[in-house]
Parts: structure tokens; C-alpha cells; sequence
């Protein structure tokens, strides 16, 4: 415990510095996710095609490798481009701005399908009836569509924030002084590293427990008076 103690602002600042990038990420992947969801629901063939090839492509690939690939590739393909346009002579993609976006844009097509299934179980008759009252398509939305998709979307939402939150620890890998990677120093340098990675476990385990209060109070309140089906 005084190792604790005494590794204790080292451990902060990388739950600190998850919590920035899990909170950002997120919402990368809900404009990801409402934008994949709207594109999918569209009469547009190509636009549904756009989006089934980026939920195939980021829900078929590991996430580490998706951001090794942004981190590394995604650097040298920067520079590439500088050195070909003349516009700049070196750029760097720092770990946090690597790991955000490429775990926002992995998440995004998770959120894609569990929006565009919660679009989808809201009833059409209230749909066109809102139409047949002469709403417009924004009015529409705000007043029909968002209210009820909240509520549909939650469960699915819950779990993939949840797991989302575990995802960060992959940004470690790259360098980025996480909880996991300053708990692995720290670990390392006193060969204590099962104490300090138990240690990052529970702040883990805390974040998760926080996280699903709070959508679990979310959950009930925005289904006041909506009864789900027993199958769905």
C-alpha cells in the first residue's frame, strides 16, 4: 500500500489521461455512429454502401492494429504527403490524438448499428404520422425520432461505453502514459509490478462501476412510461 501511496500522482495522471481519452472518443463515435446509422437507413445506394464497408472494415480489424496502423502508417503517409505538395517537411501524430480518433472511428461503427437498429424499432405509424401532420424532417427528428432511439439505444450503448473505456488500455502500447502504461513503469521500476497492475485494475473496476450507475440511471429515466417487448 505505501508503494500506492507513493506512485500515487503518477497513477492520477494516467486516470486522468484515460478518462480525456475515453470521454473524447466517445464522442468521436456517437458522430461516427449517427452519421453511419442515417447513411445505413438512406435511400442512397452508395452511401449505404460507404457505410457497410466501414462497419465491415472496423468491426473486422483488431483494434490494436488499427491504431498501430494510424500511429505509425498514418504518420509516414503525413509526411509523405508534405514532402510531395511542399506543404509542410514533417508532421507527427501524437499518441493521444492517434489514440481518440482511432478508437472513436472503431467504436463509431458499433454505435452505427446499435442506433441504426434503435431507429428501426421505433414504430413507422408514428412516423407517418408525424409526416401526415405536416412536421418537417428536423422536426421530425428532435420530436419523434431522438426521444424514442434514446431509450431503444441505451442498452447497446451501455455496453459498448463500457467496453470502450477497457479499449483504452491499448493506447498504451504506443506510449501514451495512461493508467496503464504509468502503472506499468511504476510497476517495473520497483518490481512490484503485480501490486501496481491489481492497482489498475480496481481503477478500472471504478471507472466501469461509475459508468454503469450512471447509465443505469439514465436508462430509467428515459424509459418512464415505455414498455420494451419481452423479445426485443
Amino acid at each position: 500500500m505505501d508503494l500506492i501511496l507513493e506512485y500515487q500522482g503518477q497513477l492520477l495522471s494516467g486516470t486522468w489521461v484515460t478518462i480525456k481519452l475515453a470521454l473524447l472518443s466517445l464522442v468521436i463515435a456517437v458522430l461516427f455512429g449517427l452519421i453511419g446509422a442515417g447513411a445505413k437507413l438512406s435511400r442512397n445506394i452508395v452511401a449505404q454502401k460507404i457505410a457497410g464497408g466501414y462497419t465491415s472494415i472496423v468491426r473486422g480489424v483488431p483494434d490494436l492494429v488499427l491504431i498501430l496502423l494510424v500511429f505509425f502508417g498514418g504518420q509516414e503517409l503525413a509526411n509523405q504527403i508534405g514532402i510531395l505538395t511542399g506543404l509542410w517537411d514533417y508532421a507527427e501524430i501524437s499518441q493521444f490524438a492517434a489514440g481518440v480518433g482511432t478508437i472513436g472511428v472503431v467504436f463509431g461503427g458499433y454505435m452505427t448499428e446499435t442506433f441504426r437498429g434503435a431507429i428501426l424499432s421505433i414504430p413507422k405509424g408514428q412516423i407517418e404520422a408525424a409526416v401526415a401532420c405536416g412536421m418537417s424532417r428536423p422536426t421530425i427528428f428532435r420530436r419523434v425520432i431522438w426521444p424514442q432511439m434514446v431509450v431503444y439505444a441505451l442498452p447497446g450503448f451501455s455496453n459498448n461505453w463500457l467496453v470502450q473505456i477497457k479499449s483504452t488500455a491499448l493506447v498504451s502500447v504506443i506510449g501514451l502514459q495512461d493508467v496503464v502504461y504509468n502503472g506499468f513503469v511504476a510497476g517495473r521500476s520497483t518490481r512490484q509490478l503485480f501490486t501496481f497492475m491489481f492497482a489498475v485494475l480496481m481503477i478500472y473496476l471504478v471507472l466501469t462501476a461509475i459508468s454503469d450507475s450512471g447509465l443505469r440511471w439514465l436508462d430509467r429515466k428515459y424509459s418512464k412510461g415505455i414498455v420494451r417487448s419481452e423479445d426485443g
